[in-house]
């Protein structure tokens, strides 16, 4: 078979599984908590039943295979690597390609909700699950770290003919667009992501005459690393030591990606993300991806790609000033909309800035 081959791909996950997951969960040997302490000492017994009864219940996985499924998905080994994605065309005469990247704990589901609005305005979407995520499978070999996916969505995108193409990413998608404009400035126009992560380099000039927006952007980074940094310290040091946990137990899986999965986000979303890192068994491949990134080698020249950010004031969006440093920022916008999924909760305000920064360079 062509190496090069691109396969048409279905979800179909056996019932098998699904009864598996059903008598795992009713087992669930709940964790005991302080009364009254709530999220005090982090995700709370009554967040995670709640997920876990609804799994049990009102979540019909059948009716999101049936939607997932809607798309065009296919798979294709790159690097040795499979990869998995949805490609979904405009039927819009030259029709401008993109490809969307996810973070962790999502999966590509996070831009479902922006393949219409897109599509109709004239682009093609490739929305790839990263390396280690999803059904793209489990990684099996040490190194793929952000340069590594970056260098491989760009043969994805010239396995799939596009010469010149844009590139949007949230969390940990939003770094590897921009690592994208250091493999492939030859093909990539441009990338619009909803976080820019550059920080304060020691150098205590650097933060004389902060803006208001970029004192809000560090109160929020400072709170952030004091009180929820625990997963990103321990995924980046000792995945496998969690991974035996979030492989064994769907409530533990729960619990753990539903720290950054939170109550502000509707319960099916948060469901159907969990449920891919549950059925294709890359719960614990999907965490290493940030050993990989910590043991990477960084770059420290700028990138040199136009980038324009479209962040929530709600959620770390970068420090302008920093990100200028490391980048080509060309636009810097923020929107009173309180969340870390963007794409999902505000899909026509996404779909409308993407449509136009994009509009300039195709």
């Amino acid at each position: 078979m062509n190496a090069n081959a691109i396969r048409p791909f279905r979800i179909e996950i056996p019932q098998a599984d699904l009864d598996d997951l059903q008598e795992r969960l009713a087992r669930t040997r709940w964790a005991d908590q302080i009364p009254g302490s709530g999220d005090t000492y982090g995700v709370s017994v009554d967040r995670v039943r709640q997920l876990v009864e609804f799994w049990q219940g009102g979540f019909d996985w059948r009716k999101v295979e049936a939607r997932l499924n809607a798309y065009p998905q296919f798979k294709t080994e790159i690097d040795g690597q499979d990869i998995h994605f949805l490609h979904v065309k405009s039927e819009r005469d030259n029709a401008f390609p993109l490809i969307l990247t996810h973070g962790w704990p999502g999966t590509f589901v996070e831009f479902l909700d922006v393949i219409e609005p897109l599509t109709t305005a004239g682009y093609d979407l490739v929305i790839p699950s990263v390396p280690g995520y999803g059904f793209s499978g489990v990684t099996t070999e040490s190194g793929w770290n952000d340069n590594r996916i970056a260098k491989a969505w760009a043969e994805l995108m010239a396995r799939l003919g596009y010469r010149k193409y844009g590139a949007v990413g949230n969390d940990g998608g939003s770094q590897i667009s921009a690592e994208l404009g250091r493999v492939d400035p030859e093909h990539l126009v441009g990338s619009h992501v909803a976080q820019v992560y550059s920080f304060p380099s020691g150098d205590p000039t650097e933060m004389t005459d902060l803006t208001a927006d970029e004192q809000r952007s560090l109160a929020t980074l400072d709170w952030f690393v004091k009180n929820k940094m625990g997963f990103n310290v321990l995924q980046s040091q000792q995945p496998q030591t969690l991974a035996h946990a979030l492989m064994d137990s769907p409530t533990g899986l729960v619990g753990w990606n539903g720290q950054l999965l939170g109550p502000d986000l509707d319960d099916e979303f948060v469901l159907t993300n969990i449920a891919i890192h549950w059925f294709t068994g890359t719960a614990g491949s999907a965490i290493r991806h940030y050993f990989e990134k910590a043991q990477a080698e960084h770059a420290t020249e700028p990138t040199t790609v136009p980038m324009a950010l479209c962040g929530s004031t709600g959620d770390f969006h970068g420090i302008r000033r920093f990100a200028d440093r490391d980048h080509n920022i060309v636009s810097w916008r923020t929107h009173d909309v309180f969340t870390h999924y963007l794409h999902h909760v505000a899909p026509d305000l996404m779909s409308t800035e993407i449509t136009e920064f994009f509009g300039q360079y195709r």
